[in-house]
């Protein structure tokens, strides 16, 4: 430990003049990669550059040894940056890349205002291209210089809802990644996502906020409505929707071309807490004749009204498919069908088949309601009736 603590000493004040056979003064970038509009997070550890002790010291920012923030066609130079503490040795700067005329998010104007500005620590501006690289010099003694570069790239968004499933009663959180558009490295962006259902195709436009700066990271909340038509934040979806959210990404990465644009699309579901078998009450069936009167003895050869009767407590309207299946004293299929509709929010629906018993013998009559014949969900539980025809 003595050894180890010794040696970090020497590290930083063993030195009272630059070294040029043995230059220690490695630069570091915050990140590895950079997007167009990121702020750039420097240091440079430069314990010979500690000249007192006592006090806070730059480097840099001199024409004898010049700190430099290049691209391949704009220059920041020189640049100075700024002791963290008393006797660190530790040196620090900020560069804003502030990159070049571009439409990022697709209205036609351009979104970033390219500069080149400043002499540092934190006053610097610095225009970029989508593909290129900064390059960050120092000349730590006369002759010797030493580099450090990090690339600059554009980069494909993403897009996904924070849940596969939403219930109607809650919100629906989608979000978007896309380090391209944190415009403004110190402030929080916005950007816009269409959302829409398989009930309203036609959807929202809504705002997506940076969920702190510089993070590149966007959320919006969304309302689900099976009663209100959508409306800014509000989207209308029923029980077993899909939900769909897409962005448009104009800052895409090579191969793609400047001008060239992406939609990114993702989905979700949407259903009620309400288990699906509790959602629609299948009520007694009723038998009449041609007439509409109730009948209590059957006959065969004779043409009767099977009548179901269905009801929907729910607050969202619901599409249905009611099943007669009537079955003989053998358990074989004398007759099935169907009857496909939508019922309303607290409404009560009749439904009726008719059919005509070829012979005498008991049967029953069995009920089912479904939400379709393709894909069926039980949305009640089946009703079975015992007749007997004469």
């Amino acid at each position: 430990m003595l050894h180890i603590f010794l040696f970090l000493i020497l590290l930083a004040f063993g030195q009272s003049a630059p070294d040029y056979n043995d230059p220690y003064s490695p630069i570091f970038t915050d990140k590895a990669v950079y997007s167009w509009t990121d702020k750039v997070k420097m240091t440079i550890i430069a314990p010979s550059w500690n000249s007192d002790r006592h006090l806070i010291d730059t480097i840099g920012d001199t024409d004898d040894h010049p700190i430099k923030i290049t691209t391949s066609e704009h220059s920041l130079e020189p640049y100075r940056f700024v002791e963290t503490d008393v006797n660190s040795g530790v040196f620090t700067a900020e560069v804003i890349l502030t990159g070049f005329d571009h439409d990022a998010d697709g209205d036609g104007t351009f979104d970033t205002t390219p500069r080149t500005i400043g002499n540092g620590p934190t006053n610097g501006f610095l225009q970029v291209d989508r593909n290129s690289a900064i390059t960050i010099s120092f000349e730590f003694a006369d002759g010797v210089v030493l580099v450090k570069s990090v690339p600059v790239r554009w980069n494909l968004g993403t897009i996904s809802f924070v849940e596969d499933l939403f219930y109607l009663e809650n919100s629906a959180v989608v979000r978007v990644v896309d380090a391209d558009m944190n415009l403004n490295p110190e402030a929080l962006d916005h950007l816009s996502i269409k959302l829409f259902s398989d009930s309203d195709v036609a959807g929202i436009n809504v705002n997506a906020v940076e969920t702190s700066e510089s993070s590149g990271a966007f959320v919006a909340t969304v309302s689900l409505s099976q009663s209100s038509p959508s409306s800014g934040n509000r989207l209308y979806s029923l029980p077993g929707d899909t939900i769909f959210a897409k962005y448009d990404d104009h800052t895409l990465p090579k191969p793609y071309t400047k001008s060239d644009n992406l939609e990114i699309k993702t989905f979700a579901t949407v259903d009620s807490s309400i288990p699906p078998i509790d959602r629609i009450e299948n009520l007694p069936i009723t038998f009449s004749n041609s007439l509409g009167n109730l009948l209590e003895s059957f006959s065969q050869d004779t043409t009767m009204q099977i009548v179901g009767t269905i009801k929907n407590d729910q607050e969202f309207k619901q599409k249905f498919v009611y099943i007669f299946q009537v079955k003989n004293d053998q358990n074989y299929v004398e007759s099935i069908s169907w009857v496909q509709g939508e019922i309303s929010p607290k409404q009560i629906l009749d439904v009726s088949q008719s059919w005509i018993p070829k012979e005498s013998g008991k049967y029953h009559i069995e009920t089912f309601v479904w939400n379709s014949i393709g894909d069926p969900t039980a949305l009640s539980p089946s009703m079975s009736t015992l007749i007997n025809v004469q």
